[in-house]
This record gives structure tokens, sequence and C-alpha cells, in this order.
């Protein structure tokens, strides 16, 4: 699971080591009850994700905002699940942080099983379905949207995936995809540009032009991103 950061500018601060804990169930003020989360507090934006001819690329900005203040400059939205995948989140970013701490224990158990095989991206990104599906009938739902991707070797050779799942549990496999202001943004340069047979510096140079129409038109993007 290789990445690289790319800045265009400057750079900003460390990321600090949590956010505010918006995604769970919180105490009321001044009684026992608890209160579920009614709107995220600290959230990234877009995240775009595409296969090309050997894998999968993920791309999105370091940036977290609290409410319309670009508070932190260096948050990593995309993350290595187990062998085979990879994941990027937009929205809440403390959400994102309880669905990591699901998918370590989700990743440990498999490998405990020492039985030769391991999850990979198709049943991640399934199981997120019924994370994110659960969470929302309990009307305590995880805000964010996901994007899941990665290569597994099959019967037929390496088998890429590419899935999407929101808060609501709406789930979808493709070959590009993204999300926030990006799925008005940047999917028609990717319907229009995006090939099967694209090398990997190709794919990088795709994402970032979606990168930068995203810092044109999107306030919530900064020029530090994560490929």
């Amino acid at each position: 699971m290789d990445g690289f950061s790319k800045t265009i500018g400057g750079s900003g601060p460390n990321v600090p080591a949590g956010s505010h804990p918006a995604g769970g169930s919180q105490a009321a003020a001044g009684g026992g009850a608890t209160q579920r989360t009614q709107y995220p507090y600290v959230t990234g934006t877009s995240v775009i994700a595409l296969k090309y001819k050997d894998g999968v690329i993920m791309a999105c900005d370091t940036g977290a905002s609290y409410g319309s203040t670009l508070r932190y400059k260096s948050v990593e939205r995309i993350k290595a699940v187990g062998k085979h995948s990879i994941i990027g989140a937009s929205g809440e970013f403390s959400d994102f942080q309880e669905i990591l701490r699901y998918l370590d224990e989700l990743t440990l158990s498999d490998h405990m099983w020492d039985d030769g095989n391991s999850l990979g991206p198709k049943e991640i990104h399934s199981y997120l379905t019924r994370v994110m599906y659960n969470r929302r009938n309990k009307f305590d739902p995880l805000w964010n949207s996901l994007v899941l991707g990665g290569v597994k070797k099959g019967p037929k050779g390496d088998e890429k995936y590419l899935g999407m799942v929101n808060m609501i549990g709406t789930h979808f496999e493709e070959n590009h995809v993204a999300t926030g202001f990006a799925n008005h943004l940047a999917i028609p340069i990717l319907r229009a540009e995006w090939r099967e047979d694209m090398t990997f510096e190709e794919a990088v140079k795709l994402v970032e032009k979606c990168l930068l129409v995203l810092l044109y038109r999107d306030r919530s993007s900064i020029n530090k991103f994560q490929v």
C-alpha cells in the first residue's frame, strides 16, 4: 500500500492526535440521556479514485475543516486496510477514526484464523455497507462517504475492485468514483478522460487535474494532497 504526499506551495501544521468525538452517542448536558450526533464537526472534503491498468489509485487533499474554518492541514484520509485494500473518507473525521477501529478489529480477527486466506476489497466493501446501513437504521449514522479499492489475486489473475458506500448504506461498484464536491466537478472529467489501459503516470496526472479543479472551486479544498 505505497503512497505519497504532494504540496502545491506551502505546507501545514502537524495533524492532532484526535478530533471532536462526534462519532458516537453523547451524554446530554445535565442528564444521563444520550443524544445522537446531529451534524458533523471536523470534516474532510472530496475523495477521488479510479482503476488503471495495474491497480487502483486514490487521492484527496489533507485538509479538515471545523465548520467553515480550515482547521487542520495535514489530515490523512486515505488508509491501508489489510493486505489488499485502501480506504478513503469524506465527512466527519472522528467517525472515520471509529470506522478504522472497526476495520482493525476485522483484519485482526481475519488474521487470527491463519487459514492462508485474507479479506479482499470486495469483502471489506460489503462489510462497510452493512455497518453504515446498520448505523443509519439506529438513527445514529456515521457521517462519512467511503471509497474502498484494492487488488487481490483471483482465479483469473489480479482482480481490481473499486466501490463506494455513503452514510445511509447506499453502495455501488464503478471504474471511477468521487465523493463530496468532486461528485459534481471531477466525475465529468473522469468520464471524458478515463481509459481502462491507463498507466500509473497517466492516472496520477488525471487525479491531479481533478484535484486542481477542486482547489479552484471548492472552498474546503487545500493545495496539499495525498495519493
